[in-house]
């Protein structure tokens, strides 16, 4: 199985490439330090599994680099491999594509076990993040919509409705009608209240 690391951090891909190469059967054969490497080395048509960490810093997401390379005929399997674990990381990267979560504290023989189990097509998540979409699965009434998220992180910003507006290319009555959905599913009645639950039970982050 060849696989390409992709992290920007030089010392976090040395680790995963020293784990990794130990076991028998894979390779990994490129590396990349950003999100737009990472796609355009997938494109090469010689990686089976992609570790993709989710923040590079300025440009690209790994969550939108999971979706680039998941969208194209014949992609590789991506596995997000990364510490962070909060549903405004988890739940745009499973909705990109991605077949596998893994938070970078994994033991070796839980990161091969993985990394196999995605290049198979199988889904591997690690413990916690399974939990996490368990609970958002029992509970619906609290998952936001994507535009819903988009609306609430630029209303955290501290943007105005017309300022959301414009930076989303809505209405200002959309944004607002986009708020009132979120105060209902959020049980509160302000902006701040509603950031102050989405940041606790980690839709978004500050």
């Amino acid at each position: 199985m060849r696989l390409l690391l992709a992290d920007d951090h030089p010392v976090v891909r040395a680790g995963l490439r020293a784990v990794l190469e130990t076991e028998p059967g894979l390779l990994v054969v490129a590396e990349a330090a950003t999100a737009e490497e990472a796609v355009a080395r997938a494109a090469g048509g010689d990686v089976d599994v992609v570790l993709m960490d989710l923040r590079f810093g300025p440009g690209m997401s790994g969550a939108e680099a999971t979706a680039a390379i998941t969208a194209r005929p014949g992609a590789p399997r991506v596995l997000i491999v990364t510490t962070y674990d909060s549903d405004a990381d988890i739940l745009p990267a499973i909705e990109a594509g991605a077949t596998g979560y893994l938070l970078k504290d994994a033991p070796p023989e839980e990161l091969a076990a993985a990394v196999r189990s995605a290049a198979a097509g199988r889904t591997a998540l690690a413990a916690t993040v399974a939990q996490r979409l368990m609970q958002r699965l029992r509970a619906p009434a609290t998952v936001l919509t994507r535009r819903e998220t988009d609306v609430l992180k630029l209303v955290a910003q501290g943007l105005s409705n017309r300022a959301v507006g414009q930076r989303l290319h809505l209405t200002e009555g959309t944004v607002k009608s986009h708020l009132a959905r979120i105060y209902v599913k959020l049980d509160v009645d302000s902006r701040t209240g509603a950031v102050a639950a989405a940041t606790a039970l980690g839709l978004i982050r500050r």
